[in-house]
């Protein structure tokens, strides 16, 4: 397969455009690095896709995917991927993303993102479904580690080994969600260092940063608050092993007004700064 096409949006933060703000960013056009949006929102086309193309006038935009499942050992939907391939003839986006989960058995698909063993047989079924969505896109994908409430014994490697040999055998990028990689550290024990030490500095493309909710002690990656100090402190200390990269501000939930996504913004903004002046 022929590498895929480098990504291209700034090392800058960035926050995920939903639809309460569309009207208010296309009127105001204010200050923001770049903007992320669901992919499966837009391929219906319409008036949700006029607006995206409006909005890419003015700012990079990133297509981040939640039915792909990368992860299921069923052929992949081409329909899906077909739809996906037209958004982005449309849309030119700076960069693609998708889970690392499965999501579909049996014919059946699942609303979710279900985890799966880190196995070398998932490495070896993960490693060619995503070369053959690189191939079908003409471009790289980028893979995000995933939020999980449970982990297998037979699991043969780690999350950040697994991601690492993915990206080696693929070329494909990583999008470092640090919220999941939080949450999986208190929920179930993950080594949050050791994880960001596995993760190829090269391969590292996008981040991503959001609030988490609790219930019954169990951490959610709600995506419905702001960014908690000790995702910022594990998002700093990813900084500083791994570098600058875009980031992103995800919330999806009890969206607030748009300035207040902005500060959260402007709080990765100063930290990619001063990680900055650190490597200068």
């Amino acid at each position: 397969m022929k590498k895929p096409a480098a990504d291209t949006l700034p090392h800058i933060a960035g926050i995920g455009l939903r639809a309460p703000h569309y009207r208010e960013v296309l009127q105001q056009l204010p200050p923001i690095g770049w903007v992320e949006v669901h992919s499966e929102n837009f391929f219906g086309g319409g008036a949700p896709l006029h607006t995206l193309l409006k909005v890419r006038e003015h700012y990079p935009v990133s297509l981040h995917g939640v039915g792909m499942g990368l992860a299921s050992t069923q052929p992949l939907d081409q329909a899906h991927l077909s739809a996906l391939v037209r958004l982005c003839d449309a849309v030119q986006p700076a960069a693609v993303s998708e889970h690392l989960c499965w999501n579909a058995a049996g014919g059946m698909v699942v609303n979710d993102l279900l985890p799966f063993p880190y196995t070398q047989a998932a490495l070896s079924n993960v490693a060619a479904r995503v070369e053959q969505v690189q191939e079908k896109l003409g471009r790289r994908l980028l893979v995000e580690n995933l939020s999980s409430y449970l982990s297998f014994s037979h699991s043969e490697m780690n999350e950040g080994e697994f991601l690492a040999e993915l990206s080696r055998r693929t070329g494909c990028g990583i999008l470092f969600d640090v919220n999941n990689l939080y949450v999986n550290a208190r929920n179930l024990g993950v080594d949050a260092e050791a994880f960001i030490k596995a993760m190829p500095a090269d391969a590292v493309s996008e981040y991503h940063l959001a609030g988490y909710s609790e219930r019954d002690g169990c951490l959610v990656d709600t995506h419905n608050n702001p960014v908690y100090p000790e995702v910022w402190e594990l998002y700093e200390t990813a900084l500083r092993h791994i570098g600058p990269h875009p980031t992103l501000i995800e919330w999806d939930a009890d969206i607030p007004a748009l300035p207040a996504l902005m500060a959260e913004a402007a709080q990765a903004q100063s930290r990619i700064e001063k990680c900055c002046e650190y490597v200068e």
